[in-house]
């Protein structure tokens, strides 16, 4: 019996997170493309927008990376995958693809897919690199960006004709500086108090030492403008003494630079419009940072690190500007340089980032992607056992 394709997600969990998003974005783009899809994952607050948009969740506790959970779940998950009439099992993390390859073994005719989301360590003399190759298994592996691409080939060697570049994207439909009205830029700046007579510098990203806040805190101390706003938009997630050690060195700048730290934000295209300039200084490389191209979609400037997802997101000089990571002088005089940019060099530059973005980075560009690897993938007709009553 041959079946029409049917697309199975699966990952750890649904709470806040890229993973998490670009899920449900596949799943929104299927079910409108009239294709059949489930999710599995232990579930959590987002599981919501799934049954919003009309896409079966099954709550399997696949985040677990205990070995007999790992097989008990397996079990489990191959009767979802027969009852299911799935034709394609689509892996977003290591546990979970675990779980998915011990299930397709003795569940013929199913397609197994692998989507790298980001570099995983390797520990101490390389420990994890068997856990972790599972991610580089599946008959196709989708690559978010050619940095993650470079780390697949070098660390686990497969042969490059199994992977799919498919960038992770911005949703230029919600992040479209047309829809956000003057009242509510005006109404979250008078929230969280920013002034309206300076320039504004942000970096949104979780409070963790690697996104690169104290990079970005020397740099406001070198600069030769010191009349600046900077907004810090992330939850610190617990990490109290890290939060703190922000707030230290905060009270030792200039009372003429004020720095405001806010927690998650649920409005962040508006957050954006109240950015002149919106700062990537991640230490470590990103595999691919959503930050920059939301940014650019709203047409702000951005500045970002020379390595990881950056380098591709930002065209340096044309949609964005680069820096050495972790170079707080180079950060400095970069901020200072497009603080001084004319209204034409910055307006040029902002279309650009913003065409840069609809053609190359956009969500529907990702989905429309992504579904061309699930039909290659079923370019040869399955053949699936009929399941027993």
């Amino acid at each position: 019996m041959t079946q029409p394709m049917k697309i199975m997600q699966i990952l750890p969990a649904l709470h806040a997170g890229g993973v998490e998003r670009g899920t449900i974005e596949i799943a929104k783009a299927l079910t409108q493309k009239g294709i059949p899809n489930i999710v599995v994952s232990s579930g959590g607050p987002m599981a919501y927008e799934l049954k919003r948009i009309g896409v079966k969740h099954i709550t399997l506790p696949v985040h677990s990376k205990n070995p007999f959970k790992i097989l008990i779940n397996a079990r489990k998950l191959r009767q979802i995958i027969r009852e299911e009439g799935i034709t394609i099992v689509h892996a977003r993390s290591r546990a979970p693809a675990w779980v998915a390859k011990i299930a397709l073994k003795k569940c013929s005719g199913v397609h197994f897919l692998t989507t790298f989301h980001g570099v995983y360590n390797l520990g101490p003399w390389g420990i994890k690199r068997p856990y972790n190759r599972v991610m580089a298994s599946g008959d196709l592996v989708i690559s978010i960006s050619n940095f993650v691409t470079r780390h697949i080939l070098n660390t686990y060697h497969i042969a490059s004709s199994r992977i799919r570049l498919i960038y992770r994207g911005a949703d230029i439909e919600k992040f479209d500086p047309l829809k956000i009205s003057q009242e509510r830029i005006a109404d979250l700046a008078e929230r969280w108090q920013v002034p309206l007579d300076k320039p504004v510098i942000m970096l949104p990203g979780r409070l963790t030492r690697w996104k690169g806040h104290l990079v970005l805190l020397d740099a406001l101390a070198q600069m030769r403008n010191k009349n600046v706003t900077c907004i810090f938009v992330g939850s610190d997630q617990g990490r109290t003494d890290y939060h703190q050690e922000l707030k230290n060195r905060i009270e030792k700048l200039g009372s003429e630079t004020s720095v405001i730290i806010k927690d998650h934000c649920s409005e962040m295209p508006v957050a954006y419009m109240l950015a002149d300039i919106v700062v990537s200084a991640s230490t470590d490389p990103e595999a691919f940072g959503r930050v920059i191209p939301e940014a650019q979609a709203m047409g702000r400037l951005v500045v970002g690190t020379d390595h990881g997802g950056a380098t591709e997101t930002i065209q340096n000089g044309k949609t964005g500007f680069l820096v050495p990571p972790g170079d707080s002088a180079s950060l400095a005089s970069t901020l200072d340089m497009m603080l001084e940019m004319n209204l034409g060099e910055r307006k040029k530059m902002s279309m650009d980032a913003m065409k840069s973005v609809q053609d190359y980075f956009s969500i529907e560009r990702m989905c429309e992607k992504t579904i061309e690897v699930y039909k290659e993938l079923s370019a040869e007709k399955i053949e699936c056992p009929q399941i027993p009553k």
